[in-house]
C-alpha cells in the first residue's frame, strides 16, 4: 500500500517519519512511502530460519560476519531504503541504535504472494546499485527454493537456483545447507 504523503521523501526524512509510526512496517521506493502486508506465519518462521541458518554458518566463517533479521534499512540511494528480511554485514558491529546498516554484504528477501513482483524485479535491480552487496538471495518458502543472484565479472550477475544442498555465498565465506 502507498501511504499519503504531501511530497516525495528522502531517505532520512522516510526514516524519521517511520520512528514515529505507532505500528507498520514501510520502505520507501522513489520517494514514496510503500507500507509492507501483514505476514503469514509460513512467511515468520522461514524468516527466523534464514537468519538462524545465517547466523549458524556465519560461526565458521573467518570473517565474523553479524546478521540482523528484518528491521534494518538498507539505503539505496537518496529516494529508496528497503528493510530486507535478513542481512549479513562484515566488519565492526554497529552500535544497538543503529537504523541504517551502510554495508551489507548479504539481502535477502522472503517472498509472499503480495511482495514477490517487487522482490524479483525492481528489489534485485536495486539492490545491486549498492556496492557492498555482494549477494542477493530470494527464499520461496511455498516451492522451497532459493534464488541466489551474486555479483560476476564486470556488471555480470550470476544466478543460482538451489533447492537442496548447501549455498555458497561468497564472499564473505559462508555455506548455509538449505534443509536449515
Amino acid at each position: 500500500m502507498n501511504q499519503h504523503t504531501p511530497h516525495r521523501l528522502t531517505v532520512e526524512q522516510f526514516i524519521a517519519w517511520a520512528q514515529v509510526q505507532p505500528r507498520g512496517r514501510y520502505e520507501l521506493e522513489n520517494g514514496r512511502i510503500i507500507e509492507m502486508a501483514p505476514e503469514r506465519v509460513l512467511h515468520i518462521k522461514v524468516k527466523f530460519l534464514v537468519a538462524l541458518a545465517l547466523t549458524e554458518a556465519s560461526k565458521r566463517c573467518t570473517q565474523s560476519p553479524h546478521v540482523l533479521t528484518d528491521g534494518a534499512t538498507v539505503r539505496i540511494d537518496n529516494d529508496i531504503a528497503y528493510e530486507p528480511d535478513a542481512l549479513v554485514y562484515v566488519g565492526a558491529e554497529w552500535p544497538g541504535d543503529t537504523i541504517e546498516i551502510p554495508n551489507p554484504m548479504i539481502v535477502v528477501e522472503v517472498v509472499s504472494p503480495t511482495s514477490v513482483a517487487r522482490d524479483t524485479a525492481t528489489k534485485l535491480a536495486n539492490y545491486f546499485k549498492v556496492g557492498s552487496i555482494q549477494s542477493y538471495l530470494i527464499v520461496d518458502p511455498d516451492s522451497r527454493t532459493v534464488v541466489h543472484h551474486r555479483r560476476g565479472s564486470g556488471a555480470a550477475l550470476v544466478t543460482e537456483i538451489i533447492s537442496e544442498g548447501a549455498i555458497a555465498i561468497d564472499p564473505p565465506g559462508l555455506v548455509v545447507q538449505l534443509s536449515d
